[in-house]
């Protein structure tokens, strides 16, 4: 793919996720994937996403930052939220969270191949307990 085609096709990804159109990501994310080092497959990183959407029902990824060097795609976004159920480890309380996210993915024949991301855990609990 080429930049602006890879730029395209990850709005179009940011999109469907903000959407909660799991069901698209067949369009984005290959079959076999590693994620965070580890092999998974495609329907184990939407089993994430679902859970995470079932227990924070109002997520948001804001992509603040998008940078591609060839097959390469580097992200800084803002992810917000306030759970509605226990999430990790916490019972809900109305509060939210608002986090810096980054992300390293490779992509390959259209596809995510590897897909890595950091989330400041400590600080979303932080705020989520305070």
């Amino acid at each position: 793919m080429l930049e602006i085609d890879l730029r395209s096709w990850y709005m179009r990804y940011g999109a469907a996720l903000n959407a909660y159109d799991f069901d698209s990501m067949h369009e984005f994310i290959s079959d076999q994937v590693l994620l965070n080092g580890e092999a998974a497959t495609r329907h184990d990183v939407v089993t994430v996403m679902r859970q995470t959407v079932d227990a924070v029902p109002d997520i948001h990824w804001d992509l603040k930052e998008l940078l591609i060097d060839r097959d390469r795609i580097a992200v800084r976004a803002i992810n917000t939220g306030t759970p509605a159920k226990e999430w990790l480890g916490v019972p809900p309380s109305g509060a939210s969270f608002e986090i810096v996210e980054y992300a390293i993915y490779q992509v390959k024949d259209g596809h995510f191949i590897h897909m890595t991301n950091l989330h400041d855990t400590a600080e979303m609990l932080r705020q989520l307990t305070a």
